[in-house]
């Protein structure tokens, strides 16, 4: 079922949904299962996975050069995406990247994700790897998720890359894309990266989940902002409650938002990080509930791997 099928379902209700990230290479399927599970009693219609590109080291060799690695610590997109849907009976919506995709790849990749009977993908351009300062595209992959959502609107079409391809089979993906409600890193203004925004949904993509963020009021500024250029698909907010000190400088370093004064004062109180994870639960939550108030149409969480805090926040909610 299509996300935006599950919001006009529910007539205005909000439905709860959360994002997880595949196990590192060496875990199985149990330790997805193990996150999934305690919050399972809110009836997420959706569970986004997220893809990690492969990295690159590079090791010394005797003679002194250096040899390139290729490292994939997160495997298994496609995997948990179908063991979630047969396990847990909900809509599995793997992220798509540009990053380390050609477009043959790309193309083979929702192939598959057609066969298993997935019905939505999240078009991404992906971040930089961590030897790389800027992005760079694969040679014939997708500079940007403008292209990559066009590119599955053709698919849709049967429109494949081998226009001698014989028999098209059309596929059918509803297409998520990704908003920030304080301006992706690299945009100069958050009117430029509106506008970049509206593109993706002109070529064809149906919904935005946004980027994490603690103030509300930028959240509902961006939406005014969208609606005002024309963009008029369901937005859907991301949210994550604070679970460490540590967090106060990480948050803000690796996904370029402001942590309100009031919520950074009361983690500075603290004593120890048990302390840390209470004050983040019951700031998402007044966020949740606002955000209710106002009819949006889902509550999404990234749970980074765990769920217990998410299970606070959501038991108060839902």
């Amino acid at each position: 079922m299509k996300v935006t099928e599950h919001i006009e379902s529910k007539n205005g209700k909000t439905q709860f949904s959360f994002e997880i990230l595949p196990p590192l290479k060496g875990r199985n399927i149990q330790s997805v299962f193990d996150s999934i599970d305690p919050l399972m009693e809110f009836k997420p219609p959706f569970i986004d996975v997220t893809y990690h590109r492969e990295e690159y080291v590079y090791k010394e060799m005797e003679n002194g050069l250096l040899q390139k690695k290729i490292v994939r610590k997160r495997p298994g997109t496609v995997g948990i995406c179908a063991a979630i849907q047969n396990k847990y009976k909900v809509d599995a919506i793997p992220h798509v990247l540009c990053g380390g995709f050609t477009k043959e790849d790309t193309e083979n990749f929702l192939i598959d994700l057609d066969f298993l009977g997935i019905d939505n993908v999240m078009a991404l351009r992906g971040d930089a790897v961590k030897s790389e300062v800027y992005f760079k595209p694969e040679k014939d992959g997708h500079c940007y998720a403008e292209g990559l959502v066009d590119q599955v609107i053709q698919l849709n079409k049967g429109k494949y890359l081998d226009g001698e391809t014989l028999n098209q089979s059309k596929t059918d993906f509803c297409v998520g894309v990704a908003g920030y409600p304080e301006k992706h890193m690299e945009a100069p203004s958050l009117n430029s990266d509106i506008n970049y925004l509206k593109r993706k949904i002109e070529k064809g993509a149906s919904y935005i989940v946004t980027q994490l963020f603690f103030d509300n009021a930028k959240f509902f500024e961006f939406v005014a902002a969208c609606r005002k250029s024309g963009i008029t698909v369901p937005i859907i907010p991301g949210l994550k409650p604070i679970s460490t000190k540590k967090q106060l400088n990480i948050l803000p370093h690796r996904f370029h938002v402001d942590l309100p004064e009031a919520l950074t004062k009361e983690i500075l109180k603290c004593k120890d990080n048990k302390a840390v994870r209470q004050v983040g639960v019951e700031w998402c939550i007044e966020q949740s509930k606002e955000l209710i108030e106002n009819e949006t149409p889902f509550l999404h969480y990234y749970s980074m791997g765990k769920s217990d805090n998410i299970k606070q926040v959501a038991s108060n909610l839902f």
